[in-house]
């Protein structure tokens, strides 16, 4: 696992083995942050991570920049992990919390610009992560989730869906909280 950017460039992580993961492999997380680079600026956004597993992306967050993340994980292992790194690459914007995901979302208060979700891919229900944190607002408008899954799940029918990528096995759907000028244009546009 390495950091792609930011101060940190370079660095490789090295996980323990007996975490419970599939870390997002490189080639897909630079492909990642290539598209978001194209819509924020790191240093302006405030990041959730769910299901966050090894920190590889709350890493990259932290290291460019990003004014705070939050990176979520019930597994005790992976949070202790994340801690740790957190605290050996000085991330001080970088909080760790142990905790169900969806448990997470149904209580969160507090808004995001990017919200990143890597459930495991077997994992029955993962389309709830959406619809959790639209329903409870979670994302800032012109916000962004972005849900890595197998390519058995489609997110094109939510009405948040903006576009979907894919990289080998690896397949993204970016969904946006699109603000109420925006929408009424695209409406326009359609009519």
């Amino acid at each position: 696992m390495r950091i792609i950017s930011g101060k940190n460039r370079g660095r490789h992580i090295v996980a323990p083995d007996n975490l419970p993961v599939r870390p997002t492999t490189d080639l897909g997380k630079e492909s990642l942050f290539n598209i978001l680079n194209n819509y924020f600026y790191f240093d302006r956004v405030r990041v959730l991570d769910l299901f966050s597993g090894t920190g590889n992306l709350s890493y990259e967050f932290a290291s460019r920049g990003a004014l705070s993340v939050i990176a979520v994980d019930s597994d005790q292992r992976c949070t202790n992990f994340i801690r740790k790194t957190a605290e050996k690459l000085q991330y001080s914007q970088l909080l760790v919390i142990r905790q169900d995901a969806f448990a997470y979302l149904k209580a969160c208060r507090q808004k995001f610009d990017i919200i990143f979700a890597d459930p495991p891919y077997q994992m029955e229900g993962i389309e709830q992560v959406a619809e959790l944190v639209f329903e409870n607002q979670l994302l800032n408008p012109d916000g962004w989730l972005v849900l890595e899954h197998s390519k058995e799940h489609d997110f094109s029918d939510n009405p948040h869906f903006f576009q979907h990528r894919i990289y080998g096995k690896l397949n993204f759907s970016f969904l946006v909280n699109m603000t109420d000028e925006e929408n009424q244009t695209e409406e326009t546009d359609n009519e």
